[in-house]
């Protein structure tokens, strides 16, 4: 089972890059209501509306739990002290952290282009990681 992060979403949108890929895939997808959500807010045009209406129709929606919440504030709480991230960067992290975590509860692999962030978080609670 695989949840992709928004970032190969908006990357095939915009160059067409992991068409290959989504076609050979074999895992069972599902989609992240955060990933959703951050979707939603920079979806401007008809046919990314249309994308977006498509994935939520056809693929089952995970959403983070009170659980999941929770640790990821305490995992922000942790970078901040260890790696002095500051607010803004905290911010930027935060959905990240909750759709790694949303993955984790279901055992699914995350599927990013965002390397950095994502392996970041890995080292603090680790989970399936796969970077496209």
């Amino acid at each position: 089972m695989v949840i992709f992060d928004s970032s190969i979403f908006v990357d095939d949108l915009r160059t067409g890059c992991h068409a290959q890929r989504f076609a050979s895939l074999d895992d069972l997808v599902r989609t992240s209501a955060v990933v959703l959500a951050e979707l939603w807010r920079g979806a401007t045009t008809k046919a990314e509306q249309l994308f977006l209406r498509t994935l939520e129709r056809k693929y089952p929606i995970f959403s983070p739990t009170e659980k999941n919440w929770l640790e990821s504030g305490q995992l922000l709480l942790k970078m901040q002290h260890d790696l002095g991230f500051e607010g803004r960067k905290l911010r930027d992290l935060h959905f990240d952290v909750l759709i790694a975590l949303t993955a984790l509860s279901h055992g699914a692999t995350l599927i990013t282009s965002n390397r950095a962030d994502f392996e970041t978080i890995c080292a603090y609670r680790d989970f399936k990681l796969e970077v496209w």
